[in-house]
């Protein structure tokens, strides 16, 4: 095989892949294909199975500032080009990851585990990125000020930061990359992603489409290897003028701290404990349909997931009794199977985690309706679960949960579940199931979220500005706003007299 494509050990599903070029093993950088200096590799393995999939570069400090150095020389070009003409070029990657949307399907989910039909969904959604902000690279428009001096012209005009960092998860490989840099590319900028360890082959699968798109050298980078190492550099080089971070608000912290000496731009998705409120008029079955979309997408590994699920008290035990019966019906197994609901966890330190937080649930009086153990499918499977009556000093209660556990717990009134929703320290996204026209618009202005979502789950999209508040994020993507968070505004004063 040669040297531009993964070393595998011929895990068998790679048979299925169409275009074998979208299996790459080494980093894009400068327009190249490029291996570690030291010949330092990192194994991916499938979560289902334990197989090898891949031995991927893992480069070094040293390579990660040669990547910066790229995109800096890249971008003088690379913002000098016609909007009309960097749109072009979007859209053709767009039509190209459609058209491969089965390959990377394929390898997403051998990489991280999801079932096959959400990977599919995924890659649906990460090219909605790249089509909308091929569409938004034309409309960056300036502004004309009212001047407030006597002959004075006034124009405000946005003008690209230069290079963006750009630190993407393993939980949605694709479209939390192309949300960054596409907005990024779009606004005029050049990146540098650094993919995790843990799902590297979705993003050079992209990095492949991109550059049969027509994207220069230098203008889009992807750097595999440690993370500490290279958002490492990639936070201490100056000539990286914003760093975009999706992933938990500890590792968000660090990249604060690290990029405040040169004073970046920071845009950050981080963690979420989403509350999921059902009051006594909605409908139960709907009511149903919904948690258990909000909890067992992704496998619960989804920072948007329901981690905490009051019910009020008048249709608590029927709810339950509901939930506890669709749960059951879940079908868990290797995420290449169509008739899988429920795939394996990232890695052993998420089942640990999940084993703890209800193993704690249980101690404090909380009760397990269905689940509650490993499943019998892998060492990384985790039987969908249902706990009830969940105390608020549980850990679950707390603690983000990356995981197929549903808490649930019983509620009074509107002013006391406000109280308790709010009180954490995240604000990404809250869920409101009722149909009293009043309550919806009061719950959407007293919840601290930056996202509310009312008898529905489904919320997020291109067009929307994604983020929260509080410790769950800085800034928004997707939308004008995801653009404009890679701009600098610029103030042109002309004397006219």
């Amino acid at each position: 095989m040669s040297a531009h494509f993964a070393r595998t050990n011929h895990h068998d599903a790679l048979d299925r892949l169409t275009d074998r070029r979208l299996l790459r093993a080494l980093a894009y950088v400068d327009g190249h294909w490029t291996a570690s200096e030291s010949a330092e590799s990192f194994e991916v393995t499938d979560p289902a199975t334990g197989a090898t999939v891949a031995f991927v570069a893992a480069l070094d400090a040293g390579q990660t500032t040669q990547a910066i150095s790229a995109a800096s020389r890249a971008f003088p070009a690379w913002r000098a080009v016609l909007p009309q003409e960097r749109s072009r070029i979007l859209r053709k990657w767009f039509d190209l990851i459609i058209a491969a949307k089965d390959d990377l399907a394929l390898l997403m989910t051998l990489e991280q585990g999801k079932p096959v039909k959400e990977s599919l969904g995924e890659i649906d959604y990460a090219a909605s990125f790249v089509e909308w902000y091929a569409e938004e690279a034309k409309r960056l428009n300036a502004e004309s000020v009212t001047s407030h001096l006597p002959n004075a012209e006034m124009t405000v005009r946005r003008e690209p930061l230069g290079v963006v960092g750009v630190v993407t998860p393993w939980n949605f490989p694709s479209a939390m990359l192309t949300r960054k840099a596409a907005a990024a590319l779009a606004a005029g900028c050049t990146v540098v992603a650094h993919p995790s360890s843990e799902t590297p082959l979705s993003a050079l699968a992209l990095a492949e489409l991109g550059e049969r798109a027509g994207l220069p050298a230098g203008v889009f980078n992807i750097v595999t290897g440690d993370a500490r190492t290279i958002v490492g550099a990639m936070c201490a080089d100056a000539r990286v003028r914003a760093m975009s971070f999706t992933g938990s608000t500890e590792v968000g912290r660090l990249i604060a701290a690290q990029s405040a000496p040169t004073m970046k731009r920071l845009v950050m998705e981080l963690g979420g404990h989403a509350p999921l409120i059902v009051f006594d008029d909605a409908d139960i079955d709907k009511a149903v349909t919904i948690a258990l979309d909000a909890k067992f997408a992704t496998s619960g590994q989804d920072c948007l997931a329901a981690n905490r699920i009051h019910v009020q008290r008048p249709i608590y035990d029927r709810f339950c009794a509901a939930f506890a019966r669709s749960i059951e019906a879940l079908r868990t197994g290797n995420g290449l199977s169509d008739e899988t609901d429920i795939g394996p966890l990232m890695h052993e330190r998420a089942v640990k985690k999940v084993e703890e937080q209800v193993a704690d649930a249980l101690v404090r009086g909380a009760r397990c309706l269905t689940g509650g153990n490993r499943h019998a499918a892998g060492p990384l499977f985790y039987q969908p679960t249902l706990l009830i009556d969940v105390q608020d000093d549980a850990l679950i209660m707390h603690e983000e949960t990356f995981g197929p556990v549903a808490a649930v717990t019983p509620f009074d009134d509107e002013a006391e579940i406000v109280a308790r929703a709010n009180a954490t320290e995240y604000g990404l996204v809250a869920y409101v199931v009722t149909e009293n026209g009043a309550r919806q618009q009061r719950m959407g202005r007293a919840l601290d979220y930056g996202m509310v979502a009312i008898n529905r789950v489904k919320i997020t999209g291109a067009p929307i500005p994604f983020g929260g508040v509080k410790q769950s994020g800085i800034g928004r993507e997707g939308s004008r706003h995801g653009l404009e968070a890679f701009t600098d505004l610029k103030y042109l004063c002309l004397d006219v007299a």
